[in-house]
């Protein structure tokens, strides 16, 4: 479901968005050095070096040097934890006091966003203590953070069949109406699983939006209801992070994978750690699912909270353990945590030619590997526009090795 609201003509940093941009010596995973050249939020041209110099006639277009920069798709997060982010070191009960949500909501997009991520799907509780206050907060956040990154949320409520069920889906069908865009949770937790599934399927339908469920994905006849279920509903449904699919037999899982290709699910995994109990953690068996047909995008999921206290909320880590641990080449982990994952949220493709979405993150390197290896220094570009630097350098100090074999401090040509 599309955000409706208005989007400002000027950017935070009083640019409009049809500002144009000039992106000079890149480099492109094909081994091409180029210029790019960005024009109200999309790519207007892709050319060789120095043969793209204005915009439109008469306008110059303002320049960023990326010598020494690999140029790729921007990532995207489609499974974070807005409402509960950053709270690890706290004392006490969880705290959702509306200011103290909107405030980690807003620091942890902003986290995720110099790591590269320029749009965010959060799953966010609502009912019990928190009712809709704490959806309330990240909805907040996301109004604050337009222009920088986009964030949407997916509601989540904890029982919706049986009597206590009934609450649960009022509050649910009032935080669609609220702006939440994505209804979800976890059918495992409920009473009745298949009963859960159904409600949300039913307000998801009734109301055009896309599903994002939680699921374990260890009960093999439980999973195959969900996907006989979800098949054929638009715009789609998400499932993750399915860890418990890669503890069962080969056979079994591939069957179950094979299930959820034929429905068109889409399965999240979460290599850097799940968001739930510890005894439940494990990553989706990638390759196999990826065998079956089925898109697999790939999140952050706990990010510095009880559920993962070290969690980093950084896309490239989650495609480095994806080609470190699971064997995907590193162009198919990259893929899982940018096109994928805009896929998984509904976003339309990002490639670096014309015509695409101006979506884009440089990283120091010149080859995908070494960047998902080892990276520090970031540029991430949003609607057209830089939105965020992070730039990084390494110093040997005192080391004539160092100074004789001219090694580079991160990335040759990194300016002191």
């Amino acid at each position: 479901m599309p955000d409706s609201q208005p989007q400002p003509p000027h950017s935070p940093s009083g640019q409009t968005d049809t500002a144009t941009l000039l992106l000079c010596g890149a480099r492109l995973t094909d081994g091409r050095t180029v210029d790019v050249r960005l024009g109200g939020r999309r790519i207007e041209a892709v050319g060789t070096v120095g043969s793209l110099t204005r915009g439109a006639p008469g306008v110059l277009a303002a320049k960023v040097d990326l010598d020494g920069y690999l140029l790729l798709p921007a990532p995207a997060e489609p499974h974070a934890h807005s409402d509960t982010a950053l709270t690890a070191g706290d004392d006490g009960p969880l705290a959702y006091d509306a200011q103290e949500v909107q405030r980690r909501a807003t620091e942890a997009a902003l986290l995720q966003l110099g790591h590269g991520a320029t749009a965010l799907r959060s799953h966010v509780h609502v009912g019990d203590v928190q009712g809709l206050d704490a959806l309330a907060a990240v909805l907040q956040a996301r109004r604050s953070l337009r222009g920088f990154a986009e964030l949407t949320a997916v509601a989540m409520p904890r029982v919706l069949t049986g009597v206590a069920g009934a609450d649960g889906l009022a509050m649910l069908r009032d935080a669609v109406k609220m702006g939440a865009s994505v209804v979800g949770g976890c059918p495992d937790a409920d009473p009745d699983p298949t009963g859960y599934v159904e409600a949300i399927l039913e307000l998801a339908s009734e109301h055009g939006c896309p599903v994002d469920l939680h699921t374990d994905g260890a009960d093999p006849a439980r999973l195959a209801r969900l996907a006989a279920m979800a098949g054929g509903l638009r715009p789609g449904v998400t499932l993750g992070p399915c860890g418990g699919l890669g503890r069962l037999p080969s056979e079994t899982a591939s069957r179950a994978a094979h299930q959820l290709a034929a429905a068109g699910v889409t399965v999240v995994c979460l290599p850097q750690g799940g968001c739930g109990a510890v005894e439940r953690r494990g990553t989706a068996p990638v390759r196999l699912l990826r065998a079956a047909g089925v898109r697999v995008a790939a999140g952050s999921g706990a990010l510095r909270d009880v559920s993962n206290p070290v969690g980093r909320g950084d896309p490239l880590e989650a495609a480095y353990l994806l080609a470190s641990r699971y064997g995907l080449r590193p162009e198919d982990a990259y893929d899982a945590v940018s096109c994928a994952a805009r896929a998984a949220l509904g976003l339309p493709e990002v490639r670096v030619e014309a015509g695409f979405p101006a979506e884009l993150l440089a990283v120091r390197g010149d080859r995908l590997a070494g960047a998902l290896s080892l990276v520090y220094s970031r540029i991430v570009v949003h609607r057209g526009r830089v939105v965020a630097r992070t730039s990084a350098v390494r110093e040997y100090c005192n080391s004539a090795a160092a100074a004789g074999m001219e090694l580079p401090r991160q990335g040759r040509g990194e300016p002191s």
